[in-house]
């Protein structure tokens, strides 16, 4: 086998943070384990469903005897066999004009002579003298080379396999190159076996024992590969120092063009690059408004280089993330990742996030215990929910839906005292005194159920589509097979994959009559109106009873339960709740309007208004004409217009028809029309009022 250069392959981090090393993640609902599964299906399964083998016939004729053997060998797979190349014929003037084609179990083995050994190892021969045959015979026809079978049997006297036996045969357990790539890999990094064999299984997605091949195949073909071994250990170790050199000299050359672009790296021993870290000017201006609240996203590792991948993100006022630094690091100690915490603080100027947000990991929660003694940890939800498949599906089998769906509603409720108590109720039920992963969890209990982080603030960084933006630059970025420069252009683009959507026009209606209501509307982007929005329309299914001092105790009008007390204190309009939705996303919560809203407040306090909500905050400048366009007089206008419209367009059904004809047109130029600064300042609201 000969040796060459091997890509750079990125695989999400598999081992399991709760320090077995037999223990692997295997992520629930990543995009990877299906694309896997399809790719085992595949090779496990030579024909697609619209290729029917046929059973062959004296007289079929073929292009090659190559091609007439994949055909006898898909029908042999279909009925439960594999079949070998026994005999060829060949003659001066035809070459080889004659090939045989068995079953494998055909004809005996020939007695071997015994060593001199003490105890001769007696193997038991899988043939059986088996008939069943398909013979190939050559012609030419007017120059033309083509293979016809000259005799087919299918009459065998051994039973024949089922699907999930016939691909454990020996001529159909084949390893793929991409899997030979990553068996050598793996042996070089010290995997043994059984652990290389597990993680390939979790990169496809199979359960185990499903691979296309088996733990001995595996074996054979390290050993067969030994050298190769060894010569992708010298290759890989000079591709690694080779493309760290190359991506710090790219670090240097963005430095000298951008003076805004900051890095930073160590060396070993040897002067070898070791650790590298770099982020870029915008990053940095951004995280004086919004580095409130960080996610340090440590999920994927290079087995190429061996190298583990960090990314740092903030979130935007529009609820997506932003790309605010990454790190290459050797390893996964609490040293590296303190270097990198320290990096990062250096990279911001000093400034510290008040919250961040990581996977477990116990070298990083001491590094960052260390390193940011002030900042609060939170290990994401999601993160944990992912791993509960891999952790609990096993040993809870089918109790493990009704496991989940329990563990949801703990993730979720809002006394610490309750928790601890449906914990305890959930151990004992499903019966996980003993298991090591609910230790894990509960050891990590200050800082994933929201119960205990209700309090610190996130900025709504744990909802869903913030975590899907976060995977979607994330698997932009090692998706390509590329170097680690490549790589670094590619984190270079995706730095500002969100930036351009925060000026579109965006129609904010309000929904009730509340003047608090078109207040908000003017200061917040329309990602935080819409979520205040939803809690001030809530707010009216709410009862508030005044308990006198200024404390209120809100409840809804239906349910009993999940009342809140809110404090008022007009003289310095401050309103604080039992529920803590501001502390925790900087958006007041339904049960703090409500209490607002009976003492006649026309208007929130500007206090409630964090900075990382409002419009001013954006990326964009308040200038830009495109954001001048989405005010309140040109949504007013178009209502109006519109109102007008439609009631002139029911008067007779040739009106609807011909405004429903024209309006049509009036889209599809629109939509034709190019999206840039012109076509929005030509339809500057002061011109409408002229159609």
């Amino acid at each position: 086998m000969a040796t060459k250069s091997l890509n750079n392959i990125w695989i999400r981090r598999q081992q399991c943070p709760c320090g077995d090393w037999k223990c692997y993640i295997k992520y629930e609902g990543d995009d990877q384990t299906a694309i896997g599964s399809q790719l085992v299906k595949s090779e496990t399964s030579l024909l697609s469903p619209a290729e029917v083998v046929f059973t062959p016939y004296v007289g079929q004729i073929f292009k090659s005897d190559d091609e007439a053997f994949e055909y006898y060998s898909n029908f042999a797979r279909k009925n439960g066999f594999s079949i070998r190349k026994a005999r060829s014929t060949e003659s001066q003037n035809l070459g080889v004009y004659r090939r045989d084609f068995v079953c494998y179990r055909s004809g005996f083995n020939q007695p071997r002579k015994k060593v001199n050994v003490e105890h001769p190892r007696d193997r038991k021969s899988v043939r059986c003298g088996c008939d069943a045959k398909l013979y190939l015979t050559k012609e030419i026809i007017d120059g033309v080379t083509q293979w016809y079978i000259s005799q087919f049997s299918n009459v065998h006297n051994h039973e024949l396999l089922e699907d999930d036996q016939v691909r454990l045969l020996p001529a159909y357990r084949k390893i793929q190159e991409a899997d030979q790539e990553c068996i050598l890999l793996l042996s070089k990094a010290g995997f043994p076996v059984n652990r290389i064999v597990k993680v390939l299984e979790i990169e496809r997605g199979v359960q185990p024992g499903q691979l296309p091949f088996i733990e001995k195949d595996v074996r054979n073909f390290i050993r067969t590969c030994k050298k190769t071994v060894q010569e992708n250990d010298v290759l890989l170790t000079e591709k690694r120092e080779n493309d760290l050199l190359e991506l710090l000299e790219a670090c240097k050359d963005k430095a000298e063009r951008d003076e805004g672009f900051v890095f930073n790296f160590t060396t070993d021993e040897h002067g070898k690059v070791e650790n590298i870290a770099w982020s870029y000017g915008d990053a940095v201006r951004v995280f004086a408004v919004f580095g409130d609240v960080v996610t340090f996203d440590t999920n994927y590792r290079s087995i190429t280089y061996n190298l583990l991948l960090g990314v740092w993100f903030g979130i935007d006022n529009h609820g997506k993330a932003i790309f605010l630094g990454s790190v290459l690091l050797q390893d996964e100690s609490a040293e590296s990742f303190s270097w990198a915490l320290q990096t990062f603080v250096q990279f911001m100027r000093g400034r510290r996030p008040q919250t961040i947000v990581t996977d477990i990991d116990s070298g990083l929660r001491d590094a960052i215990a260390i390193d940011l003694p002030n900042t609060k940890h939170v290990v994401s939800i999601w993160q944990i929910l992912s791993k509960l498949s891999s952790w609990f599906s096993l040993p809870l089998g089918l109790q493990y839906e009704e496991f989940k769906s329990e563990f949801d509603t703990l993730c979720h409720m809002e006394n610490i005292e309750d928790f601890e108590h449906r914990w305890n109720h959930l151990v004992a039920r499903f019966g996980l005194g003993s298991d090591k992963h609910i230790a894990l969890l509960f050891s990590y209990r200050a800082s994933w159920p929201f119960s205990y982080t209700r309090g610190y603030f996130l900025a709504r960084t744990l909802r869903h589509e913030y975590s899907k933006s976060v995977d979607t630059f994330l698997k932009s970025i090692v998706s390509a097979q590329a170097c680690l420069q490549v790589m670094f252009e590619q984190v270079g683009s995706g730095a500002n994959f969100g930036y351009e959507y925060r000026g579109e026009l965006q129609y904010m209606p309000t929904k009730t009559c509340l003047p608090i209501e078109e207040h908000a509307r003017g200061i917040l982007t329309p990602y935080a109106f819409n979520v205040l929005q939803h809690e001030i329309v809530l707010s009216m299914q709410y009862a508030a009873t005044d308990m006198g001092n200024g404390s209120f105790l809100v409840r809804h009008y239906k349910k009993m339960e999940g009342e809140s007390l809110v404090f008022w204190m007009p003289e310095d309009e401050q309103v604080h709740c039992s529920c803590k939705e501001f502390e925790h996303s900087g958006i007041l919560c339904r049960h703090s309007v409500r209490v607002l809203v009976l003492k006649n407040y026309f208007q929130i306090p500007e206090k409630y208004f964090p900075p990382r909500w409002r419009r001013e905050s954006c990326l964009l400048h308040v200038d830009d004409p495109i954001t001048q366009f989405s005010n309140d007089e040109c949504s007013q206008v178009f209502h109006s217009l519109t109102a007008t419209l439609f009631a002139e367009s029911l008067i007779s059904k040739e009106r609807f028809c011909y405004v429903n004809r024209e309006l049509s047109q009036i889209l599809r130029n629109v939509q034709n029309m190019p999206a840039n600064n012109e076509v929005a300042m030509n339809l500057a609201p002061n011109n409408a009022n002229e159609l």
